[in-house]
């Protein structure tokens, strides 16, 4: 019998046998248990962030045991099985609990936006705040403190500044790209010129400025939880649920772009229209933000990249961790400013880089030497 034939049939034979068994080869299977491995890992910061939040309810003047905040906050959905005192509830409701909502939105929106940036700019400096959208929101402030122009009136005369100056800070960025070509260099570049002279007229004007004008344009610069309520955080959540779906519909096109803009092209992904979607969305959400937290940099910068160290680079998981980590660094680094020579409070802007650097130059130096944002 001829060999070749003699192997040729038993290899048709073979075939179908494997395709029936259902195997999977290694690859796939180490494909498969890391894609489970990331959605497990989202999923545990998730579930920490539910337990940081009855602990950090617990700290304070008042004595709340964790049984007791979870207890009020579950009391205004069923209030027949769950009852505590009224003093209780309303601290919890009324203080403690608004301002970590705001810390988790606020950090969950930041570590997103910042996580989004760096893949579309390809630089692993890129944040919300790197990029100039922080100066245009402190500019607004400094215009409606020291020149007392606002845009709206009543309860948001400077986050109002704050929010409009921050958005067309973003939308010029995204404009003067635009002229050259929206590519990562032009974004970074026109960032880096916007950046500097919305700063420079910043300092313009606190030089002119009273002691009173000069304590509100410095602490809203520090960035701060205090400020934030129940209204705030609807409106924040409105823009969150808009927001967030977009850019997670764009994690497959942030994948391909990663290989550069010429191989995206060819697979049918449109990069320059991609990159200004992107600014635009994330800068919608920033302005937000920052109208009602102020200054907060720290955040945006280092929750993608220590997301990056564990789970890779599919921003299918990276974005909702990146996200999520932002939420963990912002509300532990929010409970330790609190909580560290009460009764004084320490900003939460210093506090997020007090903390986060060391842990994360603890991670850098623990790390494999390899380029973990591409």
């Amino acid at each position: 019998m001829n060999t070749r034939v003699f192997f040729r049939g038993n290899a048709r034979k073979r075939a179908p046998i494997a395709r029936r068994t259902g195997k999977k080869s290694g690859m796939q299977l180490a494909h498969e248990q890391f894609k489970l491995f990331r959605s497990i890992f989202v999923l545990a910061i998730l579930l920490f962030l539910l337990l940081l939040t009855g602990f950090v309810i617990t700290l304070g003047p008042l004595n709340i045991s964790m049984y007791d905040a979870y207890s009020a906050l579950l009391e205004r959905f069923l209030p027949s099985y769950f009852q505590v005192d009224a003093l209780t509830s309303r601290v919890v409701w009324n203080i403690r609990f608004p301002r970590i909502v705001g810390g988790l939105m606020a950090g969950f929106g930041l570590g997103m936006c910042g996580c989004v940036m760096q893949a579309v700019l390809k630089n692993p400096l890129a944040s919300p705040f790197t990029l100039g959208i922080s100066a245009g929101a402190q500019f607004g402030i400094s215009v409606a403190a020291v020149i007392g122009f606002a845009i709206f009136g009543g309860p948001y005369f400077i986050i109002g500044n704050a929010f409009i100056c921050a958005l067309l800070c973003s939308l010029l960025i995204v404009a003067l790209a635009a002229i050259k070509g929206a590519t990562s260099e032009n974004l970074v570049l026109a960032g880096i010129a916007v950046n500097y002279f919305f700063t420079a007229m910043s300092q313009l004007l606190k030089y002119f400025a009273s002691d009173e004008q000069l304590r509100i344009m410095t602490n809203w610069g520090m960035g701060d939880l205090a400020a934030f309520s129940w209204a705030n955080s609807r409106i924040l959540l409105g823009i969150f649920l808009i927001c967030f779906p977009l850019l997670i519909s764009r994690s497959w096109d942030l994948n391909i772009m990663t290989a550069g803009d010429d191989a995206a092209k060819s697979i049918g992904v449109d990069a320059e229209r991609t990159r200004i979607f992107i600014m635009v969305i994330s800068s919608l959400l920033v302005a937000t933000i920052v109208c009602f937290v102020g200054t907060i940099g720290f955040v945006g910068l280092v929750a993608p990249h220590m997301a990056r160290m564990v789970i890779g680079g599919d921003h299918r998981f990276l974005i909702p961790a990146s996200g999520a980590l932002g939420s963990l660094v912002l509300v532990s680094a929010d409970a330790v400013g609190m909580n560290a020579i009460a009764p004084t409070i320490i900003p939460t802007g210093i506090m997020t880089s007090i903390i986060g650097v060391p842990f994360f130059m603890y991670l850098m130096l623990k790390g494999k030497r390899k380029e973990f944002w591409t």
